[in-house]
């Protein structure tokens, strides 16, 4: 059976692209996965909304050779685009992205929506629910079925952000630096992150990022060496966890108070390589403040491949039988 069965196009093309990786598939009408790709990040606020799309092209012909589809230009390879992306966090980027995509004549009809909503919709049962994403990155939004909203800029320190990967190693240098020469307090961060790269003292380690030697992939490496030596104890690095933890709570508290659902049940998904690599001392610390706060929320987090979500969103979108969701949504335990 192809993609193309009887003549009609498949039933949807999920993207879910991240800053560090970029995931495809396209789905059958009966919830199948049929054709699969994955690339590189995605950065259309660096290279702009028609670049940024016109880069997903070879993954989306990977995809659909893989399905069996025509070649692309032969008419729309299916019913409906659902794109989840990063980056796409104002208005205009998502209608530029919009834009962008149509112009590539992929699907009969499309939609652009933040790359969170990937992670909400493959972690919850039904189109409700908060979720929080901290991996590059931070960003969060909260769904209700009613079609209510929450969202958050999310474009970085101008929008009120803080942590994420790329901002943890950051944060772990400053204090390593500051420890290093005299101006703040002692950390075992000032001789594990440059250990970690074998550079013999913090002063390496700052002329190596700041002359490029290590590329910007390696920097993110020293995000899970704060861990360990938060986890030994040390009390810089941990008040570090804490306050990524509290920027996490702060998300979800703020989105449910903007829902009307803070003295309610409601499930706060959490995902991005920060939250799923599960680190004792920040989902502890998350637990905690959270409880404090929405006693009746429930913490979990998504293992899921979010390109899951983005493919349940498109199924929503043509109206799909529940059976083709749940095929869709079985495909992930495999």
């Amino acid at each position: 059976m192809t993609a193309t069965e009887n003549g009609a196009p498949a039933a949807v093309l999920a993207i879910d692209a991240g800053n560090s990786k970029t995931d495809l598939a396209i789905i059958g009408h009966d919830g199948t996965v049929r054709g699969t790709a994955r690339g590189d990040g995605f950065r259309p606020h660096q290279l702009g909304a028609a670049a940024a799309i016109k880069g997903l092209v070879p993954l989306v012909a990977k995809a659909a050779a893989e399905a069996g589809l025509p070649a692309l230009g032969n008419g729309a390879l299916v019913e409906h685009v659902s794109a989840c992306l990063a980056n796409a966090d104002l208005p205009l980027e998502q209608r530029l992205l919009t834009q962008a995509i149509d112009a590539q004549g992929w699907g009969r009809t499309s939609e652009v929506v933040n790359d969170t909503f990937a992670l909400l919709r493959a972690g919850g049962e039904d189109s409700r629910g908060i979720a929080v994403v901290c991996g590059a990155g931070i960003n969060c939004a909260g769904m209700l079925p009613d079609g209510r909203t929450a969202t958050f800029a999310a474009v970085g320190h101008i929008s009120g952000d803080w942590g994420g990967g790329g901002g943890l190693w950051q944060e772990a240098m400053w204090w390593a630096a500051r420890a290093e020469d005299g101006r703040g307090d002692e950390t075992r961060l000032r001789v594990a992150l440059p250990d970690h790269f074998d550079l013999p003292s913090m002063g390496a380690l700052i002329e190596a990022v700041h002359l490029g030697v290590l590329r910007p992939e390696q920097c993110h490496e020293m995000t899970p060496v704060l861990f360990e030596v938060a986890e030994s104890g040390d009390r810089i690095a941990a008040d570090i966890v804490r306050h990524q933890a509290h920027e996490i709570v702060s998300l979800a508290l703020v989105a449910m108070r903007r829902l009307d659902v803070l003295d309610e049940p409601i499930d706060v998904l959490l995902g991005g390589g920060v939250l799923t690599a599960g680190h004792p001392l920040l989902m502890g610390s998350i637990e905690s403040e959270l409880h404090r706060s929405a006693p009746y929320a429930v913490t979990r987090v998504v293992t899921a491949p979010p390109v899951i979500g983005a493919g349940l969103l498109g199924l929503d979108r043509i109206n799909a039988s529940d059976a083709a969701r749940e095929t869709l949504r079985s495909s992930q335990r495999r």
